[in-house]
């Protein structure tokens, strides 16, 4: 039996990261979590790392390397700081970034320029940074294999088919808690209406993204750069069960789908393991027990997210970047209790409207870029608060 790949696990203490640790723990003979990391949670870093015994644990949050002093096992080495979770990128053969939203392209471009092996659940980072990315995706060695259960689907129903053989991908979506309503309906919807997801278990930010169907529109986004496939090529329908989690569909007619319960640890196991698949099952089906598949299309007018990200995404450049920094701000001010459920398109399209393209060739291009949409967007949910 060979050597247990070495599992750099970023973002281990979110909804990501704890799972692939129930992935990796299931099947300890093929796995050896040798670095943890995580934004600010310090107490969950120190419970894991006496659960994995990783060799390095990191923190982004400097202020919070105090608590981790002395609560380690003896010899784990800390690392903290801005940069704490890019470095840890670099220490295995399979790079977990669970990182949430666009902190996590540290970590995707370094565990790229390694030569590693990245499971990607961090959509963010490749949409923001995509010109970027693909630079560092050309390492020899580096390969993305997607986390996002859609992704993960696509990269099974594809295998090794041509591109040219492909008619169009199809997302599927849940629909998200407010699936069927319209505009007047989600005019005073809560934070806590729009975190109780029907199907899926998730962090507050995807969740909220799931409500808007940004999630879906950054994912279009994400599978063009992943696959290569046109938007023209690219569609979304929505499929309440959340069992059938995307399709390809072939030039001579045929459909491909992947098929399963929702379960985030089949796609992290996929992505882990690959090309062998794991011996333990996540998500199997009881096919006599399998309710009615529905499927619909999405209603484009009330949920205003979804073409936004198609705009942004043929738009290309730094469009996608200035997308992804408007959301993460209005979806931040929306938890915070500052802005209506509504208005989170608002301000990723008036975002979008003072869109200056630039280039982006390096990691400080999409920095750059970054914070200047993000400055457009803090006064835009300025002027909507003001206003109500």
């Amino acid at each position: 039996m060979p050597d247990p790949a070495r599992v750099v696990l970023a973002g281990s203490t979110g909804s990501i990261g704890t799972q692939a640790i129930e992935v990796v723990t299931a099947v300890p003979e093929r796995f050896d979590v040798i670095a943890i990391g995580s934004g600010s949670a310090a107490d969950a870093l120190i419970r894991q790392a006496h659960s994995l015994h990783p060799k390095i644990v990191a923190i982004a949050d400097a202020s919070r390397a105090r608590q981790l002093e002395g609560a380690l096992p003896a010899g784990t080495e800390v690392r903290a700081g801005p940069e704490a979770l890019a470095s840890i990128a670099a220490a295995g053969d399979v790079v977990v970034n669970g990182v949430v939203g666009f902190a996590g392209l540290g970590v995707t471009v370094e565990a790229l320029r390694s030569g590693s092996r990245l499971a990607l659940a961090n959509k963010e980072s490749l949409i923001a940074g995509g010109p970027v990315v693909q630079a560092a995706r050309r390492t020899s060695g580096a390969e993305i294999l997607p986390v996002d259960s859609e992704h993960c689907a696509i990269h099974q129903c594809l295998g090794d088919s041509p591109v040219a053989e492909v008619a169009r991908l199809v997302l599927t979506a849940s629909g998200g808690p407010f699936r069927g309503r319209t505009s007047a309906e989600l005019a005073e919807v809560s934070v806590e209406d729009a975190l109780a997801h029907p199907t899926w278990r998730m962090g507050p930010k995807i969740t909220v993204d799931s409500s808007t169907l940004m999630n879906k529109g950054l994912e279009v986004i994400e599978a063009h750069e992943l696959f290569g496939i046109g938007f023209d090529r690219i569609d979304v329908v929505v499929h309440p069960q959340s069992i059938v989690h995307s399709m390809v569909e072939y030039r001579d007619g045929a459909t491909i789908a992947q098929l399963s319960q929702p379960d985030m640890r089949l796609p992290i196991g996929y992505a882990l393991g690959y090309p062998v698949r794991l011996e333990v099952a996540y998500g199997a089906l009881d096919w006599a027990s399998v309710p009615r598949l529905e499927f619909e299309p999405p209603d484009t007018r009330t949920f205003a997210c979804l073409p936004l990200a198609y705009e942004a995404g043929r738009l290309g450049g730094s469009a996608p970047c200035w997308l992804n920094a408007a959301n993460e701000v209005a979806v931040a001010a929306f938890l915070e209790g500052r802005l209506p459920w509504p208005s989170i398109a608002s301000v990723v399209e008036s975002v979008l409207e003072r869109h200056e393209p630039s280039e982006l060739t390096d990691v400080a291009d999409v920095l750059a870029a970054d914070q200047q949409a993000r400055y457009v967007a803090s006064n835009v949910v300025h002027q909507i608060a003001l206003v109500a």
